[in-house]
């Protein structure tokens, strides 16, 4: 499944990636579970469709975003991980919550997670780098 570019506008590039509604929705849920088994995502508030959630997670996993990776417990299960292309999404990832937090209620837990990142945005994100890429 190779992405077809646009463009080389780096912005087209980037969005043909991870920039429909449910790509960044996968690696939002990645991002703070620091992993999840196919369940995982269907169980999120947003209701994904099984042949979406399917086909976005190939997407991402052919573009080197996510991996795959045996379930400690079960055979008939597989963890999806971040990869450092994936992980490095993270300021991204931090600006929209900050972008939110201007326009939307959010809920208290993310409010907490964006005081943290408000008293030093650099050591909020190499902390989190680091826990998400020690996970993997």
């Amino acid at each position: 499944m190779d992405t077809k570019k646009r463009s080389d506008c780096p912005i087209s590039s980037s969005l043909d990636i991870w920039g429909d509604k449910w790509s960044l929705l996968i690696i939002r849920d990645l991002m703070f579970a620091k992993q999840c088994t196919y369940g995982d995502f269907l169980k999120s508030d947003e209701k994904i469709a099984t042949n979406i959630l399917a086909s976005r997670l190939l997407m991402l996993e052919t573009n080197g975003l996510i991996s795959k990776q045996d379930h400690p417990e079960s055979k008939a299960k597989v963890l999806y991980k971040l990869t450092q292309k994936g992980v490095d999404l993270l300021p991204v990832m931090i600006e929209i919550n900050i972008w939110a937090d201007k326009y939307f209620t959010l809920p208290l837990e993310r409010k907490a997670m964006l005081v943290e990142v408000k008293k030093d945005k650099e050591a909020f994100i190499r902390n989190q780098t680091a826990a998400l890429l020690k996970n993997g």
